[in-house]
């Protein structure tokens, strides 16, 4: 990651590790995003219900995000920095646009399929969270 440090001092081993830690969970989170989009494009193509496991797919990556964005704040408590804003956008959209999907996918206009609303978050998301890497790691 390549924040920067507002405090002077040493850092701290552990600061140090849970800056990996938000690191390498960034890529995890990116991943599952990607698994959400490609599974209802291949839902949609298909004709088909991306099924049960969809749903704990749902439950995963808001798990994960949440903890990701946990992470974040203890990234920023310890005093790092990243280097452009965006990078704090990109990371707290996911949580309000998941939120925003359990709304849409309640609405009647998906009734029929209530998993949409969560591939085109996904969508979104692996996108932005992609950005949200890129922007941590200074790129």
């Amino acid at each position: 990651m390549s924040a920067h440090r507002d405090r002077t001092g040493p850092r701290l081993v552990s600061s140090v590790l849970v800056i990996e830690v938000h690191k390498y969970v960034g890529f995890f989170v990116v991943a599952l995003f990607t698994v959400g989009w490609v599974w209802g494009l291949v839902a949609w193509i298909a004709k088909r219900e991306p099924g049960e496991r969809f749903w704990v797919w749902v439950t995963v990556v808001q798990i994960v995000a949440g903890v990701q964005a946990l992470i974040g704040i203890v990234v920023f408590i310890f005093g790092y920095r990243a280097e452009s804003i965006l990078h704090y956008a990109y990371g707290i959209f996911p949580i309000i646009a998941l939120a925003a999907a359990h709304v849409f996918a309640r609405r009647p206009d998906f009734r029929e399929r209530p998993w949409i609303p969560f591939v085109w978050v996904a969508f979104i998301c692996f996108g932005l969270t992609l950005r949200a890497v890129m922007t941590g790691l200074g790129t």
